[in-house]
């Protein structure tokens, strides 16, 4: 994997509320093309934020669906209002060319790609994502952002700390 972005920004979320009121953010935000990348140990809340985020933009149209774990699949897609979104769980994968197998080479820089295990990329991880590494302290848990630079205007109403229309 690329090394990350420097000048991480922190978030806490000090419950499973709070991750999917930054995964509703997150869907706000959202454009064709965009990727996301989660990583962060086991029960961190990568799985929790890509469904809250799916979710929301289902919402807007109206939609209900259930939104299973991609962990046996490894691809879930959901058409939406702003594109198709891949919700990618690498997790069972050995080898980057695995991922290759999968078709996201392709979705990549079209689609949205919401990707859990980014490690398991290796060098197919695109350079222009938002990594989100997510840490579960004792209470509640830690969000690190990585923005890329096309993420860098995004990042703030992300954070909650911009008002959405401005």
């Amino acid at each position: 994997m690329r090394p990350l972005p420097s000048n991480p920004k922190l978030l806490v979320l000090p419950d499973a509320a709070a991750t999917a009121a930054l995964g509703e953010r997150l869907s706000a935000l959202l454009q064709p093309g965009d990727t996301v990348l989660l990583s962060g140990p086991i029960g961190a809340g990568k799985s929790h934020l890509a469904r809250a985020a799916i979710r929301a933009l289902l919402a807007r149209e109206n939609r209900d669906e259930d939104i299973p774990s991609p962990t046996f699949t490894l691809v879930q897609t959901y058409p939406t209002h702003v594109g198709d979104v891949w919700h990618v769980d690498l997790y069972r994968l050995s080898h980057p060319d695995e991922a290759f197998e999968l078709g996201l080479e392709d979705a990549f820089g079209t689609d949205i790609c919401l990707v859990e295990w980014p490690d398991r990329l290796g060098d197919l991880t695109p350079a222009d994502s938002l990594h989100i590494a997510l840490s579960s302290p004792e209470s509640g848990r830690i969000a690190e952002f990585h923005p890329s630079e096309s993420w860098q205007n995004r990042l703030p109403r992300l954070l909650g700390q911009e008002a959405p229309d401005a």
